[in-house]
């Protein structure tokens, strides 16, 4: 009996999500990215990748209430994508990798955590294999599936948004994006070197999330002796103790295996914390 093997690099679904992740980190950084240019060339309405996508981003966002609907849409979607040009999709695939290759480190550019991975990977093996390669597996697969389209979905709105918004004319987004922009600086424009600092790193997580941790935690102790000079020289106890008693939390987000918004969001506030301390 075939094993189901699950390739992301092959994955039409984390292809693109990982393009559109490198797109953000690259504009962070001031950086022509040339994720925009593969986007065109391979997600364009006349590829088959489009249309596969499209079948994936079917399964994420849909939602159902009942197993029988949940079901009939995945059986809809597995029999729409095996009338998709087989041979011309797998060309599109290969060229795409390969392109990827050319710009980026493959193992960086796949680095990231993807929230709904494993619902993507069952996806992939539906619409890669047929029922008779593991009848076990496959059976498997489409519960993960069906059970996630019956799952309520809290971001639906904001998923419906982002189509939307890529559907809409080239220049409307742009100003679109421009607005963004200009509103994140005008709103922004208090923090220091060091919060701006971490904000970038953050969002160049996905590109490298073991770079995040590494950076996160080299900034720890820098924090934590700052802080401590505070400690000394403060002469009120209820503050001092305080003060130590905050300082001590560092650990906790030191002793974290992965770093997540809830840790960033506390060093933000531990950064502000320093600058309220230096006023004093």
């Amino acid at each position: 009996m075939k094993k189901l093997k699950h390739s992301k690099f092959k994955n039409t679904g984390i292809l693109f999500e990982m393009l559109v992740r490198q797109i953000a980190a690259d504009t962070l950084n001031n950086r022509q990215s040339k994720s925009i240019d593969l986007i065109k060339k391979y997600f364009n309405k006349r590829t088959e990748l489009h249309k596969e996508l499209a079948l994936y981003q079917t399964v994420m966002n849909e939602k159902f209430s009942t197993e029988d609907k949940a079901n009939q849409l995945i059986e809809a979607v597995v029999a729409t994508q095996k009338q998709l040009n087989r041979q011309l999709l797998n060309k599109e695939k290969y060229n795409l990798i390969r392109d990827i290759q050319k710009n980026y480190s493959i193992e960086e550019f796949f680095k990231s955590n993807i929230n709904n991975y494993k619902e993507l990977a069952s996806t992939y093996k539906l619409f890669e294999y047929q029922l008779a390669d593991n009848p076990s597996d496959i059976l498997r697969t489409r519960h993960t599936l069906v059970e996630y389209v019956k799952t309520p979905n809290t971001a639906k709105a904001e998923v419906q948004s982002l189509n939307e918004f890529t559907s809409q004319d080239k220049d409307i987004r742009l100003l679109s994006y421009k607005m963004l922009v200009d509103s994140f600086n005008k709103k922004y424009t208090n923090l220091n070197t060091s919060q701006k600092k971490l904000l970038r790193e953050y969002i160049n997580n996905v590109n490298n999330t073991v770079v995040l941790k590494s950076y996160v935690d080299s900034e720890i102790p820098k924090l934590r002796g700052i802080l401590q000079k505070y400690v000394n020289t403060i002469t009120d106890q209820v503050t001092k103790i305080k003060l130590k008693e905050t300082v001590s939390l560092l650990d906790n987000i030191k002793n974290s295996k992965t770093i997540k918004d809830k840790q960033i969001v506390s060093m933000l506030r531990y950064y502000e914390l320093v600058k309220e301390l230096k006023k004093v």
